[in-house]
């Protein structure tokens, strides 16, 4: 399987369609099997949850309501791999009415390597990834 992304230096070292290397675990579901924490991750600092609170391809603010109070200003959505995940304008809003002054919506191959990039300059980040479609 192609890897979308190879960052040996992470937290998240690889990604590819559904899969997460994240400080050396394999993050996955596939064919009914899953390892980890699956294909929908929450990441913050090194530590990676199930982001079991995404339904479907339209975000709620419940969906990502997980990383308020929880010292982070800055918010990366991998609105999956074909970027076919929505974020409403109601989303933004309770983002920022709750404390993250920055939310970023990329591609998730896109939002592994920006976590990455804000991770190492030392921002207060994290990252809701969708890790298929």
């Amino acid at each position: 399987m192609e890897a979308y992304v190879k960052d040996p230096g992470g937290p998240i070292e690889e990604f590819s369609w559904g899969r997460y290397v994240i400080k050396g675990e394999t993050h996955e579901k596939t064919d009914g099997s899953k390892k980890g924490k699956g294909k929908d991750i929450c990441l913050i600092g090194n530590r990676v949850k199930k982001w079991k609170e995404r339904k479907g391809h339209t975000l709620e603010p419940h969906m990502v309501s997980r990383v308020f109070d929880k010292d982070i200003d800055t918010l990366v959505i991998g609105i999956g791999v074909e970027g076919r995940i929505e974020c409403p304008e109601e989303v933004k809003k309770e983002s920022r009415k709750n404390g993250i002054s920055e939310l970023i919506l990329l591609k998730t191959p896109d939002a592994c390597k920006k976590y990455n990039e804000l991770y190492h300059q030392g921002r207060h980040v994290a990252l809701l990834a969708h890790g298929t479609c």
